[in-house]
């Protein structure tokens, strides 16, 4: 079933993209929760008046996204969470702490389902996480698990001269 699409659904398209759904996921999820409409004739003649309003919305998330990229790529936070011995943690790191986290630290408002982990964090220590801002673009995030104002202090010099030597290489 055709479906345009009236705000962003991931892994399907954006806003005024015309796609083929299941008739009960559009009936079901899509149409009760406003974001798709039938691709009628109508509704198609529609989509072609408000093209450009829908170009010129999507040049601003663009920019916005490509903002935030700029912001949070390279950075680092650091999450608090009870460490037993030998490193590990009790429970593991989620979402939600990283997304409070970034906002409490670099002052961004992140959704915690935009953040993808490629594995649980359970240990002490640095590791890298994705932030999906729009579409393809993502920044990535440094995760400071159980390590000390010091050695955070040292990771974010150690973070400023690999910036900087970047800057004159180019």
């Amino acid at each position: 079933m055709k479906v345009i699409l009236l705000g962003e659904l991931r892994g399907k398209g954006g806003e005024g993209d015309v796609v083929d759904v299941a008739q009960g996921f559009a009936e079901n999820y899509l149409y009760p929760n406003k974001i798709a409409v039938p691709a009628t004739k109508g509704n198609l003649k529609q989509l072609e008046e408000r093209r450009h309003n829908i170009a010129k919305r999507e040049e601003k998330r663009l920019a916005d996204a490509a903002a935030l990229k700029e912001i949070l790529e390279g950075k680092a936070v650091a999450v608090d969470a009870r460490i037993g011995e030998e490193g590990q943690l009790f429970g593991s790191v989620t979402s939600a702490m990283i997304a409070d986290a970034i906002k409490r630290e670099l002052g961004v408002d992140i959704d915690r389902k935009r953040i993808a982990r490629s594995h649980t964090i359970k240990n002490a220590g640095r590791h890298e996480v994705e932030v999906d801002l729009y579409r393809e673009i993502n920044a990535t995030v440094a995760v400071l698990v159980g390590v000390t104002e010091d050695e955070e202090a040292s990771v974010e010099e150690a973070a400023e001269a690999e910036v900087v030597e970047e800057n004159e290489a180019e």
